[in-house]
């Protein structure tokens, strides 16, 4: 099932369940295949629930402009119009929280009853002025380098980083690779733009403005968004924020602590 963006991207969507919507949307990289333990476990529990592939990933055309998050976060609004989705709850992951984010910046609440970002890439993550702590412009410009160097290369070497295996989270070899299958079926060229995005967006200005019930979860140990240069940083800037820390979770909380973060999303939504 395909929808039409604001510029005639076709992008990919399916749909399980009945009940109050909830929409999925991914992080960068990765599609609809990431909430494998989100989909049935919510369809089973009395939701409809949506996904769909960002431009560049999965099934979705790969074209070579609108990767920047404010046409993004239009994707989103369009798969919603399309849709006619209201009283939804938006629930991203990584990018897909920071785009999350962003729509309700730019399109408001109406359609809108909560939202839940999951290890997200706010506030803002690059190094600056204003943001000494972030991560130096001699960080970002290596890993960029990186990427087009081997971008299977530097997939891999991130992997265990990504589900912090070293904590004992228990995460078969067997999910790694399907991981990293998914991570390179993406563009290499929505892909450098989607690590772009994530780094550079800063949306701390915003962030105070969000008028819904919102519930951030994050890992302690996200290599990715460091927790105090994010999620904690983004539950104290949003208004009556709840905010879910676990201490063990890496990036790719969505799977490694799965049962755990479907009961605080599953209770987040039912309360």
């Amino acid at each position: 099932m395909f929808f039409e963006t604001h510029d005639g991207t076709q992008l990919w969507y399916e749909e399980y369940g009945t009940g109050e919507t909830l929409v999925f949307v991914a992080s960068s990289m990765l599609n609809t295949e990431m909430w494998e333990y989100q989909l049935p476990f919510f369809a089973e529990n009395g939701f409809r629930c949506v996904a769909f592939d960002r431009r560049g990933h999965g099934r979705s055309d790969r074209p070579s402009g609108g990767y920047d998050i404010d046409s993004t976060a239009d994707d989103l609004a369009a798969l919603l119009d399309h849709l006619d989705l209201r009283n939804v709850t938006l629930i991203g992951h990584s990018l897909g929280g920071a785009e999350i984010a962003r729509y309700l910046a730019r399109h408001g609440s109406e359609r809108v009853s909560r939202a839940v970002l999951i290890a997200a890439m706010l506030p803002f993550l690059a190094g600056a002025d204003d943001n000494p702590d972030g991560v130096p412009e001699a960080a970002v410009a290596a890993t960029m380098a990186q990427l087009r160097a081997d971008r299977p290369k530097w997939l891999t070497r991130q992997a265990q980083a990504f589900f912090a295996t070293h904590l004992g989270n228990e995460v078969s070899p067997a999910l790694v690779e399907h991981t990293l299958a998914q991570c390179l079926s993406a563009s290499p060229w929505a892909t450098l733009q989607a690590q772009r995005e994530s780094l550079f967006n800063d949306q701390r200005a915003t962030l105070p403005e969000i008028d819904v019930p919102v519930l951030v979860i994050h890992g302690a140990a996200d290599a990715s968004a460091p927790v105090e240069l994010t999620g904690r940083r983004t539950a104290r800037l949003i208004p009556g924020a709840v905010y879910e820390e676990y201490p063990t979770a890496g990036h790719g909380i969505y799977a490694s602590h799965h049962e755990q973060l479907n009961a605080d999303v599953l209770a987040f939504v039912k309360g």
